[in-house]
């Protein structure tokens, strides 16, 4: 909870944890208290499980990793993006079983706007040199967006503003620091800088200007 600090989590190397609703598992990444506040997770649905309904004060980000998640507003299968402000309640569950990047207690008290983007169909846009971008969301200084890095590609040294968090989704993310393999999620603080760089195809899920 030190945003002040360049936080590395391989995901793979950590356990799963029980959370209160039976067949529900998760991956503690950052937490303010042990069942509110600000948290971030990888969460994973064992086949059939299901949560009671409850809220989400100051909103829920979600980015379905695998298989197919779902609530009373429908089915969300891998690659879909999903945001529910303040004032939101469902009841999730999945039949054949998921895993989750999840964000809790996280929006600003001004963003009010729900998001559904199913990223396997959504389109690729032209990015700084050879990358690709797709926008996920946009508020205020913060930015969410998956970004493909073709083999080879390397970006100019940069400066984050406001701080960066990124998931790497698929193959490898590099800097100066390290080697960061899919599953791995960094969080780097204000002003923090790097060169970031990839050997192979590479997808990472990406926030900027929120810390």
């Amino acid at each position: 909870m030190d945003f002040s600090q360049r936080v590395v989590i391989d995901t793979n190397q950590l356990s799963w944890d029980k959370s209160p609703a039976k067949g529900v598992w998760r991956k503690r990444l950052a937490r303010e208290e042990a069942e509110r506040g600000h948290a971030t997770s990888i969460v994973k649905y064992d086949a059939g499980a299901s949560f009671a309904s409850h809220p989400h004060p100051l909103g829920e980000e979600i980015l379905v990793l695998s298989g197919i998640f779902s609530d009373e507003t429908g089915d969300y299968p891998t690659g879909t993006y999903i945001r529910n402000p303040e004032g939101f309640s469902h009841a999730p569950f999945s039949l054949q079983g998921c895993e989750l990047l999840v964000k809790l207690h996280q929006f600003q008290p001004s963003d009010v706007k729900q998001v559904r983007v199913d990223t396997q169909h959504a389109p690729w846009l032209p990015g700084q040199g050879k990358l690709q971008v797709m926008p996920l969301h946009q508020h205020l200084t913060e930015s969410c967006a998956l970004v493909y890095w073709p083999a080879g590609c390397q970006f100019q040294p940069h400066r984050h503003f406001g701080g960066e968090e990124i998931y790497v989704i698929s193959g490898e993310f590099i800097d100066e620091y390290g080697h960061y393999p899919a599953g791995t999620w960094l969080r780097s603080p204000h002003l923090s800088q790097h060169n970031p760089y990839v050997e192979q195809d590479t997808v990472i899920w990406v926030k900027t200007g929120h810390l």
